[in-house]
């Protein structure tokens, strides 16, 4: 069963490779989806896949990448869209 979940990460997590890092954990993981800078200084990102793979990427989130201080991450279930990779978005909203 495919899920689908959007986390909101603050703290320091812009500028130090918390997106990159993102990435390569979550193709490793196997899920599909995306991860972006907000203009509010935190990092969205969106998990697509089993609830392990989704879960591992939940837990990785919680302590980012080896520069970031994660401060916290606001979870929210969505409905799963049928995404098949994981891509780095630009800088929005």
């Amino acid at each position: 069963m495919v899920v689908r979940v959007r986390v909101l990460v603050s703290g320091r997590v812009q500028g130090v490779y918390f997106r990159a890092d993102c990435e390569a954990a979550a193709r490793a993981a196997g899920v599909a989806g995306w991860v972006r800078n907000r203009r509010d200084g935190r990092v969205e990102a969106v998990f697509e896949g089993t609830r392990d793979q989704v879960e591992t990427m939940e837990a990785w989130v919680a302590h980012g990448s080896p520069e970031s201080a994660v401060d916290s991450v606001e979870r929210h279930d969505e409905p799963p869209e049928g995404m098949g990779v994981f891509e780095v978005w630009p800088t929005t909203v």
